[in-house]
């Protein structure tokens, strides 16, 4: 059973789903949903929401929260590689693909991708297309064009694709 809580951040709130050992999602939600009863305000979910709030005031590059990564373990995998992807930087899902072992699992990688269940923590914003396209979000792309403009600006370069 999990606890929620949410955190207003610049590209619209995000629902929190945690318990009193780890955070188990980060999930963007539209205008209209609804929200759940919020749970208590743990030590966890207080470094979260700091973590967060550092994120977007460009002091944090990498979040340190204990994540439980529930999924395949092909998605676990790409989970854990996202993780390794630099603040400011970005790759595409070839170079995802290739990094995991076997360039012909570009769509799987690209599927599991998709389904990151800890949305700017585990940052699989940075993975665009190999034509430098902002191919596929699940948060929806303009999100993913404004967390990219952020990570550039904070970071002071150009973003630089791959």
């Amino acid at each position: 059973m999990f606890n929620y809580s949410y955190y207003n951040s610049p590209v619209g709130d995000l629902e929190i789903r945690y318990d009193e050992h780890f955070i188990y999602a980060f999930l963007f939600r539209n205008e209209g949903y609804s929200k759940k009863e919020e749970g208590p305000q743990t030590k966890l979910i207080m470094e979260a929401h700091h973590q967060l709030q550092a994120y977007f005031d460009g002091t944090l590059k990498q979040f340190n929260l204990p994540l439980q990564f529930e999924g395949t373990d092909f998605q676990k995998k790409v989970w854990t590689e996202l993780t390794k992807i630099d603040f400011g930087k970005t790759i595409s899902y070839l170079q995802m693909a290739r990094q995991l072992g076997d360039e012909k699992s570009i769509r799987a990688a690209a599927s599991a991708n998709g389904k990151n269940p800890f949305a700017i923590v585990v940052p699989c914003h940075r993975v665009i297309g190999t034509d430098g396209s902002l191919t596929g979000y699940a948060g929806e792309l303009w999100r993913k064009q404004w967390l990219l403009d952020h990570e550039a600006k904070t970071s002071g370069t150009y973003l630089k694709l791959f």
